[in-house]
């Protein structure tokens, strides 16, 4: 007969998610998330598998739970490039808060730790990216239908350069306690849309 679990695997996945974000994959060993998550190793590998694959699931959650608001706020009716410019905003003004310094953005993380020799993280921080891009361009795309973005301008190149920016400012905003570097950039990058 199989032993009933005698923990919320749940509240474990997010536990196991809070120690990557804080630490990374690579300084989190096997005897941090046995502590961590208060569960035995034979529970963590039988209810989450390796390591690595415990550390691709907290991505996932983390990467469908993450910044909701994103698509929302880019697709309301009405003006787009206001839109544009408050989720431009809003991640800068995030990224150098004082709580994000601590462990600044997992998918940016997982970007500089993993992406450059795991096949598997790197897909997921392209898929994450895309989720970031895709409602960008729409919205540019929408600006410029409306005249807001000048017809010489290419929504797709201002979206990536803007996902770029975005992601800069989260490297950034974690490494440095000068909030004024995070803001500036961000102004600077949003002027290349009048």
């Amino acid at each position: 007969m199989a032993r009933t679990k005698e923990f919320d695997p749940e509240a474990a996945l997010q536990s196991a998610l809070e120690l990557f974000w804080q630490r990374g994959y690579e300084a989190t060993s096997v005897a941090d998330l046995v502590e961590h998550l208060g569960i035995g190793r034979a529970s963590l590998y039988a209810t989450f598998g390796t390591k690595h694959e415990l550390y691709l699931k907290a991505l996932d959650r983390y990467t469908e739970t993450r910044d909701p608001r994103l698509l929302a706020e880019l697709s309301q009716p009405g003006p787009a490039l206001p839109a544009v410019r408050a989720v431009v905003r809003r991640f800068a003004a995030e990224a150098s808060s004082p709580t994000a310094r601590l462990s600044g953005c997992l998918v940016t993380n997982t970007a500089a730790e993993l992406a450059p020799h795991d096949a598997a993280a790197a897909r997921r921080v392209e898929r994450s990216w895309e989720q970031v891009e895709t409602p960008l361009h729409s919205a540019l795309v929408r600006a410029q239908a409306q005249g807001e973005l000048p017809a010489d301008r290419d929504p797709r190149a201002l979206a990536r350069m803007l996902l770029v920016l975005l992601q800069g400012v989260r490297v950034v905003g974690k490494a440095s306690d000068e909030p004024g570097r995070v803001r500036d950039a961000a102004e600077q990058a949003l002027a290349l849309l009048d």
